[in-house]
């Protein structure tokens, strides 16, 4: 395992990607697998959550990062939502690929807001791109919304009532209003009884700094107010060009009906759908969704 940083240029600065890369890169060996770059979701999350896809390094080399604003990356507190862009995370990636001599040969994996990241970037046609995984994503965040409030409303009555209490009073850093989204993330983003601390840990980070998350996304998965709000890709799926997987839980938020819209859009695409699990199927079914993936990189190295 190797951590460094890339520098990232900005205009009159320069940031700071961290990385890590589990696997050995071989960027120069046309035999060896093609690396595969984790985009972690958020926005304002860690890579920690997706230390489970290590176990895909057998042979293959697996590049973790932290978004900048995020983790170990240069943080900007002080910047606003005209900063925090779906472009500027996008032009970080080529940044990061491009610094790791990879440009020429790669996979993505992106995971929830990763994966809107990931369809950004394979809309740019980078030329290297082998295959794209869009890990418990959506091709609409509007609809990304609707989906999750939906769900919000199978929550038992007073769950939902604390929540709309303090949303309406614009206290949604109140303890009580934590608990409550606790209860709709253990039904809809790990139903593992226990978390486990790589889950924690990015949960964590985003309590550090919460610029990103609260500035793109709002204060919950399901009160999105922030700048992000109305992405969408629906009308532009159709320029993926790369093969994809689509990976999900049968108890996601990121709904199986999420999942029909990307489906239907991009030309060359699977799915797969884990019913065991919710958001995080890498590490609910961690055995089965590595064999799933893995098998899937391997088909298009």
């Amino acid at each position: 395992m190797h951590e460094a940083t890339a520098p990232f240029p900005l205009d009159g600065d320069t940031a700071e990607t961290w990385y890590r890369i589990d696997g050995d890169l071989r960027p120069d060996d046309p035999d060896a697998p093609a690396p595969l770059v984790v985009l972690h979701g958020g926005p304002g999350a860690t890579h920690h959550y997706l230390l489970a896809l290590t176990d895909l390094a057998d042979g293959r080399a697996v590049v973790f990062y932290d978004q900048i604003g995020n983790g170990r990356s240069t943080h900007y507190p002080q910047r606003g939502a005209d900063f925090w862009t779906v472009d500027l995370f996008v032009r970080e990636l080529h940044n990061l690929v491009g610094a790791l001599g990879i440009a020429g040969r790669h996979h993505v994996l992106g995971s929830s807001w990763g994966g809107f990241l990931g369809q950004e970037y394979a809309l740019t046609d980078p030329p290297g791109l082998r295959s794209l995984v869009l890990a418990d994503t959506a091709a609409s965040f509007p609809d990304f919304v609707a989906e999750a409030n939906g769900l919000r409303g199978e929550l038992p009555a007073e769950v939902e009532a604390t929540l709309r209490r303090h949303e309406e009073a614009g206290t949604t850093d109140d303890p009580e209003y934590e608990e409550a989204c606790m209860v709709f993330y253990k039904r809809h983003l790990c139903r593992l009884e226990t978390w486990p601390d790589e889950l924690v840990e990015s949960f964590q980070w985003i309590a550090r700094d919460p610029t990103v998350y609260h500035t793109m996304n709002g204060p919950s998965e399901f009160h999105v107010i922030g700048s992000i709000k109305e992405w969408q890709s629906k009308d532009r799926l159709g320029g993926i060009e790369v093969p994809t997987l689509l990976t999900s839980g049968r108890y996601d938020e990121a709904t199986p009906a999420l999942q029909e819209t990307l489906r239907a859009g991009i030309p060359d695409c699977e799915w797969v759908l884990f019913e065991e699990s919710s958001h995080t199927p890498f590490i609910e079914e961690r055995e089965r969704y590595m064999q799933v993936v893995g098998d899937w990189l391997a088909k298009h190295d």
